[in-house]
C-alpha cells in the first residue's frame, strides 16, 4: 500500500460497507449500485469496503457469479466519479473469504483491480489453531495488504485470543485492523496487541456498530502508548453516509479537547439505537442487511430491500422501527442530502 494511502488510514476514515443492489427479480442492478458508490464519494467517504459482509457473501457462489463483476464496477466506478483532482485518497478494500486457496485467489483478483488492501474473512477458520490462522493470513499477505477483521460469532465470525491479535499484528503487510467482536473485553484485546507490538503505522477502525462513539472517542493506552480509533469501516455507515462523515469530523474535533461534553455519551446511546433497528438487533440480526437496504430504498437510491437469499427479509417490526429511529435521531440522516443529489447519482 502506498505510503499515502496508510497516513490516509492512520488520519481516520468513513469506509462505508458497500450493499448490493438488486433489482425486483433479484437481479443484480448495476445502475443503482453505480448510484450508491456516487453517494459515498459525494458525501465525503475515504474509502469503500466491497465483497464484504453487506456485499453479500454468496455473490461468490457461481449461480450467480457476481464476485469479480461488482468489485470491478465498483473500483472504476469510485475512480471515475472522483476524477484526479483534489479529493485526496481513496481507499479501495476488498472482502477476502474461504481457505487460504479461495482467498488467495480472491486476493490477487482484486489487486489486478486496483484494491489497495483486503479485508480477511476468517470465517471459514472457525475450528482451527491459531497457529493455522496465522499461516493462511500470512500466505494472503504476500499477495495483497491485509486489514485484519475481528468479526462477532453471531454472524459467522470466531473468538480469537490476545496472543493471536499480537502474532497477527506483527505481520509486515497489516495495514489496518477492524475491531467488530460487539464485545468490550475482545475489542481491548485488539487495541492492547498493537499497543503492545508498537505497530503504529496501523490503523485502527471501529466495526463495533452497537459501540461507535464510544469507540471512537475513548483514548486507549496501553503498554505506555496511546492511541485512539481512528475511524469506522462499518456495515452502519452504509446509510446516512454524508451525516457520517460530519460526525467523524466533530468527533476529531473533540478528540483534540481536553475534555469531552456528557452529550457525547446520550449521541452514542443515540446511535447504538438507531443501528439496533437497522440490522435487527431485536431478531439476532437476521434483517441486518434488508434493513440496509430499506434504508437506501426509502432514499430512493435501491430500488428494493431484496437480498440474494428470498429468505433474507425485514423481521416483522422491523420497517416500523426503522420509521421510529429515523424520526427519533433526525440529526442521523440525511435525506436532504440524498435528495438534492439523487436524479445525478441515478443518471
Amino acid at each position: 500500500m502506498p505510503a499515502a494511502l496508510r497516513t490516509h488510514l492512520l488520519d481516520g476514515q468513513v469506509i462505508p460497507a458497500l450493499p448490493l443492489a438488486l433489482g425486483r427479480t433479484r437481479r443484480w442492478d448495476e445502475r443503482r449500485q453505480r448510484a450508491v458508490v456516487r453517494y459515498y464519494a459525494d458525501a465525503g467517504a475515504g474509502g469503500l469496503a466491497v465483497g464484504v459482509h453487506s456485499t453479500q457473501f454468496a455473490i461468490r457462489d457461481p449461480r450467480h457469479g457476481l464476485f469479480e463483476p461488482v468489485l470491478a464496477l465498483a473500483a472504476a466506478e469510485a475512480r471515475a466519479w472522483r476524477g484526479t483532482g483534489a479529493r485526496g485518497p481513496f481507499a479501495l478494500i476488498a472482502g477476502l473469504c474461504g481457505r487460504t486457496p479461495q482467498a488467495v485467489g480472491e486476493a490477487r483478483t482484486a489487486a489486478g483491480l486496483g484494491y489497495h488492501a483486503g479485508l480477511l474473512s476468517l470465517g471459514a477458520w472457525a475450528r482451527d489453531d491459531e497457529r493455522a490462522v496465522l499461516a493462511h493470513c500470512r500466505a494472503v499477505a504476500r499477495e495483497l495488504p491485509l486489514v485484519g477483521f475481528y468479526l462477532q460469532p453471531a454472524v459467522g465470525g470466531r473468538v480469537l485470543t490476545h496472543a493471536f491479535w499480537r502474532r497477527f499484528a506483527e505481520i509486515p503487510e497489516v495495514v489496518a485492523i477492524k475491531i467488530a467482536p460487539f464485545h468490550r473485553y475482545r475489542t481491548i484485546d485488539v487495541v492492547r496487541a498493537v499497543l503492545e507490538v508498537g505497530r503504529d503505522d496501523v490503523a485502527l477502525y471501529t466495526g463495533n456498530d452497537d459501540h461507535i462513539l464510544g469507540d471512537l472517542l475513548t483514548p486507549f493506552t496501553f503498554g505506555g502508548r496511546t492511541r485512539h480509533i481512528a475511524g469506522g469501516l462499518l456495515g452502519q455507515w452504509g446509510v446516512w453516509t454524508e451525516r457520517a462523515v460530519a460526525l467523524l469530523a466533530e468527533v476529531k474535533r473533540a478528540r483534540r479537547r481536553a475534555m469531552l461534553p456528557a452529550s457525547w455519551l446520550g449521541r452514542n446511546a443515540a446511535l447504538t439505537d438507531a443501528n439496533a433497528a437497522i440490522f435487527d438487533a431485536a431478531h439476532g440480526f437476521s434483517g441486518c442487511l434488508p434493513g440496509i437496504h430499506e434504508v437506501l430504498r426509502r432514499q430512493g437510491l435501491f430500488a428494493t430491500n431484496a437480498c440474494l437469499d428470498p429468505l433474507e427479509r425485514l423481521s416483522p417490526g422491523q420497517a416500523r422501527e426503522i420509521t421510529r429511529v429515523a424520526a427519533a435521531h433526525p440529526w442521523l440522516v440525511d435525506d436532504a442530502f440524498v435528495a438534492r443529489h439523487l436524479d445525478r447519482w441515478l443518471a
